[in-house]
């Protein structure tokens, strides 16, 4: 019971504060202007981004056939296992078949470290393209007069996305 007294002067406390504080804010609220850039469609529409895309598939090509070509020849080894098992000595199977187990074990390693350095390189790639799409949305903060421009939102309204001249601005940049 006195818990709920305290509480209920508590928030009758903060309703007058409440009350007391809403006149002294400033009404700027009307003269501010807001932005918002999506930075996911910035990441894939930009020549910049585009290129960083591009590099990474030529710099992983290689190593991404190879792997294609190791896990073909894995199957390979699977299936004429499946069709020699029946006329083959146990030894000689269960030879083929760590043989095999070796094999995937081998590609399983080079597929987790192929994926952990094209993420890496990915990452470092999209870090630059962001650090140049942040100077961008300062270019066009500081040029058009923008007060606040956010990059995560839950909604935003077309009428505030400026996305598109991020776009434009880096696709300028990149040529």
């Amino acid at each position: 019971m006195r818990l709920m007294a305290v509480m209920g002067r508590s928030m009758g406390c903060l309703a007058v504060l409440g009350g007391v504080m809403l006149p002294l804010q400033p009404a700027v609220a009307a003269d501010t202007k807001v932005g918002f850039v999506s930075t996911e469609r910035v990441l894939r529409e930009s020549s910049p981004a585009k290129a960083a895309q591009k590099k990474l598939e030529q710099e992983f090509a290689k190593r991404e056939k190879e792997l294609q070509e190791a896990s073909a020849k894995l199957r390979g080894m699977v299936e004429k296992l499946e069709r020699d098992a029946p006329v083959m000595s146990e030894a000689d199977r269960g030879k083929r078949q760590r043989e095999i187990s070796d094999t995937e074990r081998d590609l399983q390693r080079r597929q987790r470290e192929f994926r952990e350095d094209l993420n890496q390189r990915r990452n470092e790639e999209l870090a630059v393209v962001v650090e140049r799409a942040n100077k961008a949305i300062r270019q066009i903060a500081e040029a058009e007069k923008y007060d606040i421009i956010f990059q995560e939102a839950v909604y935003a309204s077309p009428r505030i996305d400026i996305t598109e001249k991020v776009v434009r601005v880096l696709n300028g940049q990149s040529k």
